[in-house]
């Protein structure tokens, strides 16, 4: 007979792949002590992982390992009963569409960001006016459609799995912390995903890069920030519900009293005899 895996451990498997997968789409931040020749303001990160880039090789691995660590994740986590609880405490994920949504938009973010490490650019627009010029002319290989085809789905994929599932904490008292941090953290990206969509727009016509680069490096940094809060969420569940069970246990019912022997019968009082008898 198989003996299934017991929820914590599987919550603590997701929680480990989406730590790993954070780790590993933040794998841009090495361009800080390795000299790739792209300017950090101007480039896109994907850039990084041209083709005709010396590195490129690199960071599509860890682009590949991000999404695949991820996507592992997303599918694990609501097997290990990682949904919202109850008042009662027994797990509900499986019913609660916020929290089902989420996680299959999380999904889509890893596979689609798995996707578009197969799908490099063969230049780097940002850094090369010939390879800007090829990619206005439709000149360049097909792929470059196709990765911001990948990318776009990523990017809405991360967007939609942050409001769910923040949604999903603050309806039913689970993962406090997603609770408190989702929200702001959701603004922040949105902020970021304006930034980067208006500052494209910009570049593509050819009126300067509005800091593409600084605009998308906040946004992917957000989002492995809010994967590492939600890892942080799954390896320690709790809720008010929990907190509040803990704090006020259901009183015990009263013992009965104990059994001893019975109380021995009371006797009569002898009768008085009359005054004056012996």
């Amino acid at each position: 007979m198989s003996v299934s895996r017991p929820r914590p451990a599987a919550r603590r498997l997701a929680a480990a792949l989406l730590l790993l997968g954070a780790v590993a789409y933040t794998a841009w931040v090495l361009e800080l002590v390795i000299a790739t020749g792209l300017d950090p303001v101007r480039a896109y990160v994907s850039e990084l992982a041209a083709a005709d880039q010396p590195l490129g090789g690199l960071f599509r691995a860890t682009d590949l390992v991000a999404g695949l660590l991820v996507l592992a994740g997303a599918l694990t986590a609501p097997a290990g009963g990682a949904g919202p609880r109850g008042p009662a405490g027994s797990p509900r994920a499986e019913r609660q569409p916020w929290a089902v949504a989420g996680w299959a938009a999380l999904a889509l973010f890893g596979g689609a960001t798995a996707l578009d490490s197969r799908l490099p650019l063969s230049c780097a627009p940002t850094g090369d006016p010939v390879c800007a010029a090829r990619e206005t002319a439709g000149l360049v290989p097909a792929t470059h459609t196709a990765h911001a085809v990948s990318s776009s789905l990523a990017m809405l994929g991360a967007l939609a799995a942050l409001v769910l599932l923040t949604v999903a904490a603050r309806r039913h008292g689970q993962w406090p912390a997603l609770a408190r941090f989702g929200p702001p953290l959701v603004l922040a990206e949105l902020a970021a995903t304006l930034w980067t969509l208006a500052a494209v727009a910009a570049f593509t016509a050819d009126r300067g890069t509005w800091a593409l680069g600084v605009g998308q490096r906040l946004q992917v940094l957000l989002v492995a920030l809010y994967l590492a809060l939600l890892a942080g969420c799954l390896a320690r569940p709790g809720g008010a519900a929990a907190r509040r069970a803990a704090a006020h246990p259901h009183p015990a019912a009263p013992a009965a009293p104990a059994a001893g022997p019975p109380n021995p019968p009371t006797l009569p009082n002898p009768p008085t005899p009359p005054r004056g008898e012996p």
